[in-house]
């Protein structure tokens, strides 16, 4: 099938090819269709599967359409919950816009920056307006510009948009929107907290829900490999000097740990950089593109990189710390095995993380052999499972097991 099939003007055909989009992925054949007809649409997908594209291209097939819009307003919002995404999503429509004959001007704002140079760029109207909603809010506070005449809202990684800060932020932007709009989510997860969401605004959604194809799916191999926490940093080191990997992504819980791992690599003779929410945004960027040019060996990374960024023929990804979910671990291992190329995701556990590993196992329906290099074998002991509750039992008992312990000594003492 093709785009063409699917309803896309030959224009935007052609601009779609120019960008890689040759053939419509399972995302694209389910969605576009259905956000030309103007209905609310909730999708999930795969990372890597094509959600830009099966937003982008309908939405400004719409624009294109639409003769009566109002001018120097905001006709279509596309909400992203880091910069990075902005950034790309926002180049996206602006490629995929240039070659059309009616002009239509793109606006990507974000916070990190200065907010002057941004709202000067909005006095000419943005007809489509990718935003972080920290930003969004800034300007919408200085007049900037209005969403009084918004037709569309898209909220990309609408899972992530709800986390942490931002459905306080979120719930603002909306109580700006017009009551009369169609409505585009598109996550590579649907928790609870999009299902409320979505059940509030959507006016009867498709749904779409995309399952990985044969040939289409990200082809990413999975190993875990056993190791002291002490020597994560010289296991990793060795591994990518013996396996000849020439970029890595690392991921690390917090943004100490990514300066830190980061210098001891280089210390060890690698290139190696971090990348992280601690850094300006012009540090962010230039350390990215830097990365992407392979200019750099290895990026240690929060979870700030886990999505939202796309960076072709990633070979690698390592998750040094395990990540706090099950959602995390996905998007993390996402960021490898892209566009049909294969990827390797590895994740080192030690004894402590062994219990959180097996977590994740379960909820992802995986079963992974433990490995265990030579020379860097465990010393330590990894935690036992409990039978009957579910909990886990190391070497030294847990506060509960003392108390409990306690008890018992004093009803026979």
């Amino acid at each position: 099938m093709s785009f063409s099939a699917l309803g896309i003007v030959p224009t935007l055909v052609h601009a779609a090819a120019e960008l890689g989009f040759a053939a419509p992925t399972p995302i694209q054949r389910a969605a576009i269709p259905a956000v030309l007809s103007g209905k609310d649409v909730l999708a999930t997908a795969q990372t890597g599967s094509g959600k830009t594209a099966a937003f982008a291209l309908p939405l400004l097939q719409g624009l294109l359409a639409d003769t009566a819009a109002t001018p120097r307003r905001v006709r279509a919002l596309i909400l992203v919950p880091t910069r990075e995404l902005a950034a790309q999503v926002g180049d996206v429509l602006q490629r995929l816009a240039h070659p059309l004959a009616q002009p239509i001007n793109v606006a990507v704002v974000f916070g990190g920056v200065s907010i002057n140079p941004q709202m000067r760029a909005l006095r000419g109207a943005g007809d489509v307006v990718v935003a972080t909603p920290g930003r969004l809010l800034d300007l919408l506070q200085h007049n900037a510009l209005t969403l009084a005449a918004v037709e569309c809202l898209v909220l990309d990684e609408a899972d992530r948009l709800l986390d942490l800060g931002f459905a306080d932020e979120l719930a603002r932007v909306l109580a700006s929107l017009p009551a009369r709009r169609q409505n585009l989510f598109f996550s590579a997860t649907f928790p609870p907290a999009v299902q409320a969401l979505a059940q509030g605004l959507l006016n009867a959604p498709l749904r779409v829900d995309v399952e990985a194809e044969p040939g289409t799916a990200p082809m990413v191999m999975q190993r875990v490999i056993q190791v002291d926490a002490p020597r994560r940093t010289a296991l990793l080191r060795h591994l990518i000097l013996t396996r000849g990997w020439q970029r890595v992504l690392v991921f690390v819980a917090t943004q100490h740990a990514a300066e830190r791992v980061a210098a001891r690599l280089n210390r060890d003779g690698l290139f190696a950089t971090s990348f992280h929410g601690g850094l300006s945004q012009g540090a962010r960027k230039q350390t990215l593109d830097a990365f992407k040019d392979k200019r750099w060996d290895v990026m240690v990374t929060t979870d700030l990189a886990a999505r939202g960024i796309d960076i072709v023929q990633l070979p690698v990804v390592v998750n040094y710390d395990l990540p706090r979910s099950v959602d995390d671990y996905v998007h993390r291992i996402g960021r490898t095995g892209r566009a049909g190329e294969r990827g390797l995701a590895i994740s080192l556990v030690s004894a402590d993380t062994e219990a959180h590993f097996r977590l994740i196992e379960k909820r992802q329906h995986l079963s992974l052999q433990r490995e265990q290099i030579e020379g860097f074998e465990p010393t330590q002991l990894a935690a036992i499972a409990v039978p009957g509750n579910g909990g886990i039992k190391g070497k030294r008992p847990s506060k509960k097991d003392t108390l409990r312990a306690a008890a018992k000594a004093a009803e026979t003492a």
